[in-house]
């Protein structure tokens, strides 16, 4: 015990110094990785990404051989780009959004990369709670997992505050019933139950995606699996590489001249006037950038990873793999000025972020870690938020959002020359 305890703790201060998820520190601590365990005949296999990730488990649980993580982010696309501050005066709460996933706005991804593997899917969605649960009931009867979309508030786990009810989330596996439960796969690496109640509230919380459940009836090994890989690579190029400051990459330029920019009303000096909000901002970019996050990060060396696997298929794929893990590097680097360890504080706060990961990945056994966690962690940010333990540098931070840009300018064009 005392092993396993030392250990899990070498494994956690190992997230919170690279801002790994826990199946990645974890290997990186032991040397070694270890075969997915089964519950109700689910592989856990964990995972970076939850719409990624999803896919990847689901379709290796119905037997459809090659298609890594890596792999199925890259044919649905790969990457994209996305800035937004939000305010929350009334709460006392600042968040921002970061959007690395193709199409990153949208919960179509799901459905649309389903249909490009050629699964057959059916999709079910109703404003009826009610309609909602029995689809969910039956498909469980029938033995097939199915991928919902609940708010990370309700659904409990996650162990938010009140005032971020509705704020949404990210979508998860649900693979068994358990009594009045449900099983759930959200990267976690062991069992993980959620009140079927809690689950049934959660998904008609976002009216945009109220109550959605995806379940693929049949699926099997593409039989031009390169033609697809070349389709998911022209998504990237023309995505990233298009002009919109929303929803490209000069939403990272944006972002970074919205850091120093004194006169727009969404400049950081003029927003964070003061320091209200900041330790907010600054940890919302360290969660939404590093993988140790909910949302899994900024999935730059993950799609390296899948221009690798790429490569037999497509050709060359090697100085475009390296210019984007060139990119992570440099959003390593933006996290790291946001909420640098040498800060005492700020050092509490990544700690605290791996912990709540963890127990998440830990399934039902982490229950207690990450509510102890997510407690002092919503305390720390309410007692830093009229005043941040120390002040922002703006100029070096905007640094790093342009060295950003301009890495994953030259990732796009490495990208363009594989086509």
């Amino acid at each position: 015990m005392t092993s396993g305890k030392h250990l899990k703790a070498r494994i956690r201060a190992r997230m919170a110094k690279t801002g790994e998820r826990y199946s990645t520190a974890r290997r990186h601590v032991t040397g070694a990785s270890e075969p997915a365990p089964t519950d109700h005949g689910w592989a856990l296999r964990g995972g970076t990404h939850p719409d990624s990730a999803n896919l990847a488990n689901l379709l290796a649980h119905l037997g459809v051989p090659g298609l890594s993580e890596a792999m199925v982010l890259g044919i649905g696309g790969g990457l994209g780009a996305g800035y937004i501050l939000w305010e929350f005066k009334e709460h006392r709460y600042t968040h921002l959004t970061l959007g690395y996933r193709y199409r990153w706005n949208y919960i179509d991804w799901t459905a649309r990369t389903l249909d490009r593997l050629g699964a057959t899917t059916r999709v079910h969605a109703t404003a009826g709670g009610k309609g909602a649960a029995a689809a969910l009931s039956e498909r469980l009867d029938a033995g097939q997992p199915a991928i919902v979309w609940p708010d990370r508030q309700l659904v409990g786990y996650w162990h938010l505050p009140p005032h971020v009810d509705g704020f949404g989330g990210h979508p998860v596996v649900v693979y068994a019933a358990a009594g009045d439960a449900v099983r759930v796969d959200d990267r976690n690496v062991a069992p993980l139950t959620v009140e079927r109640a809690a689950l049934d509230r959660a998904r008609a919380r976002v009216s945009s995606y109220r109550n959605n459940l995806v379940v693929v009836d049949a699926a099997t090994a593409p039989a031009d699996l390169a033609a697809l890989v070349r389709s998911g690579i022209a998504d990237c190029v023309a995505h990233l590489g298009a002009e919109s400051a929303s929803f490209a990459l000069p939403a990272w330029r944006k972002w970074g001249r919205l850091m120093t920019d004194t006169r727009n009303a969404k400049g950081w000096p003029k927003v964070f006037a003061g320091g209200a909000g900041l330790t907010d901002a600054l940890l919302s970019i360290w969660e939404g950038v590093e993988p140790v996050g909910a949302f899994g990060g900024h999935l730059r060396d993950l799609y390296a990873d899948f221009l690798d696997e790429a490569a037999p298929l497509v050709g060359e794929t090697g100085a475009a793999a390296e210019a984007f893990r060139e990119a992570g590097r440099r959003w390593h680097d933006v996290a790291e000025a946001a909420l640098p360890a040498d800060v005492p504080e700020y050092e509490r706060l990544r700690e605290l972020t791996a912990d709540l990961a963890a127990g998440v990945a830990a399934g039902d056994a982490g229950a207690a870690i990450r509510a102890e966690a997510a407690g002092e962690l919503w305390a720390s940010r309410a007692e830093y938020h009229d005043k941040p333990p120390v002040a922002a540098d703006y100029g070096a931070l905007a640094a790093r959002v342009e060295a950003v840009y301009e890495a994953e300018r030259d990732a796009v064009d490495a990208l363009r020359r594989v086509l």
